[in-house]
């Protein structure tokens, strides 16, 4: 006889794991018992005849259910206990190790099919099994039982506990969250007053009947609402433009399937794979020319976020519109989080939708659409949120002190770090908005909860920027714990973050980060740096040459104040006025017309702040081109940019200069771009010239400080840019560097709270005696 004790952390709850071991154990002849534990882990007793024990283990790792993920174990050697059968005991809560807290899961073929099909839950529209449906959406709290979910206000009938306590029913046995229409949640459609309109599958089947005839609707989801509209009628989405405030910001469309899809966008078998995926996010692929939808969902882009149903409430309705697709946006008021309760949504949503689809489970924990792209051939996260959250990523050491980490300020996200693990909040959002700002703390709490973060011996990780609102809340968690603060510049923690996920820990890097802006060591707007880069420091040796910023953030807002600022470093005021005259983006470009333009240009003898940013020159050349005069979204001008470019192989020439450190002459780089336009190159082509040569810039300058160096990686926000990663790498092209880029969490700022709490992290665990 053998016994033995496991312990296994990664995606072991929520997932069908209990009952699969169940089923192992059975089929090898072995006893003991599997339970869930405290920490999202699971535990699992086993005993039997030596060569039994060894054909479950084997079974084990080779047979384990499709979404599980074993990432730690322990194989202790056990006294056997002499039990005589094998059971999935009650969870543990007390009995704690750490795992991960299982994201939600779009809903599977199997249950889709008996939501089609002549069954019991035949238009059902929360169908779900052990596979499929929400988790980290519908958790109070760990171990994943149903009574720490929401569906704890929905007791199983007759028929769904026969099923649930049956050990043949592969898809049901053991699954915390499953219904029927005897004993689930069900769906109501209200007017803009609260009223009951109607209810169950009639509500679904009004709420498309008020789509097709051009009304609004808010829609609860899994980790909150959606707005839905029409996509085909131009009227429709002005209307949802100006109700929401969302000028020219892009819709999502949601379809009803690949074959809708590919009426949309151009489709390979990767993208589909992707679009398919059990995360299924918005992935953003190339539009047909030709799309059957209105041009006023993704204005000035070529480029359309599509995705599938992850519902079958979604689904459900979509079958049932005339045209299979529709808008589907996040459910919030302008600059705010998304709703994800009725009454906030009643309340928040009154004057975006004309009508509200909801049901009666709680959505308890909110989490955003996951968006993604492909840059370089290769997948790259823009927001980590539904089917990716609230996974974990493993780093190459073990942390000695625990790290919470407070992200940066816009589209963050925050982390906590333990052993040699780190993990992400979903999305937050912008946490200069009150809101999402309470948001960040709600959900660090959440994973300070969870995995019991002490507080009072861990490090508080937050960015440089002393303005920051995540900033100012580590200092108000580490002034309340005692704690110890680090405060982390913003483009060495893009770096570390793109380190970590490739394992390194013990080496030096050349650095790339390109982003809008990030405060820099010398209290300059920094964005377009080139670093010696390791877990322990930096050395900043590079970067776009710093331009002057007239108004400050109005250079933002109003990226023809950029470009006025870039080539006023070469032209005359004279010069100046006949170019914008001659491109014609003073009265489009600049509040007040001439009159701003000369304010600007005054500004520009005083001393306004200047930056290294990527996002600024790319905004510049933007405005331009006449692609995009103002910002009203975040990145709007570089994204509209980079949609609009058409690659050629004529390339600008680039300067290096030494100022100090090597530096990138943009404004050198503009004014080739400038007299290729005034020389009649097309828009398309010469936007495309300005972005390689960025990156061939920053490339450069990685090359000569690359000697002794294996690696050089490229983060940040603009480093999704295809064209900068095409300059950087055919400026590397025969260094030998591998170009490494981020893999599990957002280039952008969504990634920050990663390299924040990994270089905490990495100085805590240097520390240790």
């Amino acid at each position: 006889m053998r016994a033995l004790l496991l312990r296994l952390s990664g995606i072991v709850q929520g997932v069908a794991f209990r009952p699969f071991v169940f089923r192992v154990a059975r089929k090898t002849g072995v006893s003991g018992y599997v339970k869930n534990m405290g920490g999202s882990g699971v535990e699992i007793f086993v005993e039997g005849e030596s060569e039994n024990v060894e054909e479950f283990i084997r079974l084990l790792w080779e047979l384990k259910p499709p979404r599980a993920v074993i990432i730690d174990y322990s194989i202790t050697p056990a006294t056997p206990r002499g039990f005589t059968e094998f059971k999935i005991l009650e969870s543990d809560a007390a009995a704690y190790f750490r795992s991960i807290i299982p994201p939600d899961f779009a809903i599977c073929r199997d249950c889709l099919n008996e939501i089609l099909s002549e069954t019991r839950w035949r238009l059902y529209p929360f169908n779900s099994c052990a596979f499929c449906g929400p988790r980290y959406s519908m958790i109070y709290s760990i171990p994943y039982d149903r009574e720490n979910t929401s569906m704890r206000d929905f007791p199983m009938c007759k028929e769904c506990l026969r099923e649930f306590s049956d050990p043949e029913n592969d898809r049901r046995f053991h699954a915390q969250g499953i219904s029927c229409p005897e004993c689930g949640p069900r769906v109501f459609l209200l007017d803009r007053s609260g009223e009951r309109v109607s209810d169950g599958v009639e509500a679904l089947r009004e709420a498309a009947r008020l789509i097709d005839s051009g009304f609004i609707l808010a829609l609860k989801g899994v980790g909150g609402f959606h707005i839905a509209a029409s996509a085909f009628s131009d009227d429709v989405v002005a209307s949802l433009r100006r109700r929401k405030r969302r000028p020219t910001k892009p819709f999502a469309v949601m379809c009803l399937d690949l074959e809708v899809t590919s009426r949309l966008v151009s489709i390979t078998e990767e993208t589909a794979a992707l679009l398919d995926s059990p995360e299924k996010p918005i992935v953003l692929l190339p539009k047909h020319d030709d799309a059957p939808i209105s041009p006023l969902v993704a204005p000035n882009l070529r480029r359309l976020g599509v995705f599938l149903p992850y519902t079958g409430l979604h689904y459900l309705l979509l079958s049932w519109t005339k045209g299979k697709c529709a808008i589907m946006t996040s459910g919030n008021p302008h600059n705010e989080p998304m709703c994800i309760s009725d009454e906030e949504a009643l309340s928040r949503l009154a004057g975006i939708a004309d009508y509200f689809l909801i049901h009666n489970r709680v959505i308890v924990n909110r989490v955003d659409d996951s968006v993604a792209r492909f840059t370089g051939g290769r997948v790259t996260l823009l927001r980590r949120g539904r089917g990716y959250a609230p996974r974990w990523v493993q780093i190459p050491f073990r942390v000695s002190r625990e790290v919470v980490a407070f992200g940066a300020m816009l589209q963050s996200s925050g982390a906590v770090a333990f052993d040699d693990k780190v993990v992400l909040t979903q999305f937050i959002g912008d946490v200069d908005e009150y809101q999402s700002f309470l948001d960040l703390e709600k959900y660090l709490s959440l994973l300070v909860k969870t995995y019991r973060i002490r507080l009072d011996s861990a490090v508080m990780a937050a960015d440089l920027h002393p303005l920051y609102p995540s900033t100012i809340l580590a200092e108000e968690w580490s002034r309340k714990t005692g704690a110890e603060l680090l405060k982390i510049q913003h483009h060495w923690a893009h770096l570390a973050a793109v380190m970590a996920e490739h394992g390194l820990r013990d080496e030096e890097v050349v650095g790339i980060a390109v982003d809008g802006v990030g405060y820099g060591a010398d209290g300059s707007a920094w964005g377009g740096e080139v670093m010696l880069s390791s877990l322990t420091g930096f050395k900043r040796v590079g970067c776009l040459k710093p331009q002057k910023m007239p108004g400050g953030d109005l250079a933002v807002k109003y990226p023809a104040r950029m470009l006025l600022a870039i080539l006023a470093e070469r032209l005359s005021r004279e010069e100046l006025v006949e170019v914008f005259r001659e491109l014609n983006i003073v009265e489009s470009g600049l509040r007040r017309g001439w009159e701003e333009f000369e304010i600007a240009l005054r500004q520009l003898q005083g001393n306004p702040p200047r930056t290294s940013s990527t996002g600024r020159v790319l905004d510049a050349a933007s405005t331009m081109l006449s692609l995009c005069t103002q910002r009203t979204y975040e990145g709007e001008p570089a994204i509209v940019l980079e949609d609009n470019s058409t690659p050629s192989t004529e390339r600008l020439k680039v300067r290096i200069e030494d100022q100090g450190i090597h530096t990138v002459d943009t404004s050198d780089i503009i004014l080739q771009a400038l007299d290729l336009l005034r020389s009649g190159a097309p828009r398309g082509k010469v936007g495309y010239m300005v972005q390689q040569a960025l990156g061939y810039g920053l490339g450069l300058i990685a090359g000569i400080h690359s000697h002794g160096r294996r690696y050089v990686i490229l983060s940040g926000g603009a480093a999704v840019n295809e064209f900068i990663l095409e300059g950087v790498k055919e400026a590397l092209k025969d260094k030998g560097l591998e170009i490494l880029l981020p893999i599990e969490v957002p280039a952008g700022d969504g990634g920050v709270a990663l390299g924040q709490a990994v270089i905490a992290g990495y100085k805590a665990a240097a520390e240790k005696p």
